[in-house]
């Protein structure tokens, strides 16, 4: 199920940001906490994006910052930040960060399908967007709309 790789202790939501990088900070500190990913793996996230560009930024105000599998990642995991005031990631604004730790290329695709597909009902994009963390756990545990 979804929300065992994405609890509700894995949500977070604040107003606003000072930039991108603190956000991918912000998101990552449950997993952090829990031991599930190690400094390495942020700096990494952060670092693919100076690299890379804004690729992580898959859908309008929606990135997924992520990293080589398994490198300072100790369990599958992700977690979940959404800001009020939309952080501008090189050139796109950004209000939803979901951080996604996986320690292989292929154990964090089943979750990945499951939150895509939520992600792809308009009705619960915008509960995303809004950052109300209590509907969109909702939307988590049911697999679909409050």
């Amino acid at each position: 199920m979804l929300t065992d790789i994405l609890p509700k202790d894995h949500l977070q939501h604040v107003d606003r940001v000072k930039n991108w990088v603190e956000a991918i900070w912000i998101a990552s500190n449950p997993l952090l906490k829990k031991g599930v990913i190690e400094k390495v793996y942020v700096d990494n996230m952060i670092k693919n994006v100076y690299t890379h560009g804004p690729y992580i930024v898959l859908n309008d105000y929606f990135a997924l910052p992520h990293a080589d599998p398994g490198k300072g990642v100790n369990k599958l995991g992700m977690a979940l930040l959404t800001i009020d005031h939309p952080i501008d990631l090189l050139g796109k604004p950004v209000k939803i960060f979901l951080v996604l730790a996986a320690i292989d290329s292929t154990s964090h695709l089943q979750a990945l399908s499951e939150i895509s597909n939520l992600l792809m009902v308009p009705e619960n994009y915008d509960v995303f967007l809004s950052g109300s963390i209590d509907d969109i756990y909702s939307i988590l545990k049911k697999g679909g709309k409050v």
